[in-house]
């Protein structure tokens, strides 16, 4: 399952940096994770990203503006019960080793809002490419509902990569669970297509190896 996670996602992610000319190696004597940032410094990152980009706003992009939206669907069946899937699914350091290329989680910060908890946090990925490696940082913003099965996770990334997700999780009869990613990708015109089908390719990758690991036990 790694060695397809690794096919599919390698090419995406070093291609979208080649397109946006912003691959860059990572240093041989940066942090855990592939960065030199200290998380205070990764939390002033995400700040930024947030005042500037507004990446948890999905009002669709103006006509006109350079910019565009496509929302994908997918689902999954796992064996196992609803409860117990969102808690493990929900929980971004269980995908650390589902998806070959993320390093680290770093939680900026997380409060609760009645029955909704909050996260801000930045995901950190290393992507090998002919030779060297690029590293690539998620900021991202998690609102998760345990009361009503699901979350949602707005995010954005280089280059200028916005990705709103709900995941809902579904009771079915036998003690399993649907899990459906409703995915809405943001870029502009000229990467929306490769982004959208290679995101909801990647998405579906992690999909598969996520129920793998909640259904043998490992999570």
């Amino acid at each position: 399952m790694r060695n397809i996670l690794r096919a599919v996602a390698a090419p995406m992610f070093a291609a979208a940096f080649i397109l946006a000319t912003l691959a860059a190696p990572a240093n041989a004597d940066t942090t855990p994770g592939g960065t030199s940032e200290s998380d205070a410094e990764l939390a002033q990152e995400w700040q930024t990203a947030y005042d500037t980009y507004h990446f948890t706003d999905n009002t669709p992009p103006a006509p006109g503006s350079g910019r565009s939206q496509v929302t994908n669907s997918i689902s999954v069946v796992i064996n196992a019960p609803a409860s117990t899937t969102f808690c493990k699914y929900s929980d971004f350091n269980n995908h650390i080793g589902m998806n070959p290329f993320l390093k680290r989680v770093v939680t900026h910060k997380e409060w609760r809002a009645g029955a909704t908890t909050y996260r801000n946090l930045t995901a950190i990925e290393e992507i090998p490419y002919e030779g060297t490696t690029v590293v690539s940082k998620t900021h991202a913003q998690q609102r998760l509902h345990p009361n009503k099965l699901y979350y949602e996770t707005d995010s954005w990334s280089e280059p200028n990569v916005v990705t709103h997700q709900k995941i809902t999780f579904t009771a079915l009869p036998g003690g399993k669970t649907k899990v459906t990613e409703n995915l809405t990708f943001e870029a502009d015109d000229s990467l929306i297509d490769f982004v959208a089908a290679n995101g909801t390719a990647s998405h579906q990758q992690l999909q598969q190896a996520l129920k793998q690991a909640i259904e043998s036990g490992e999570l």
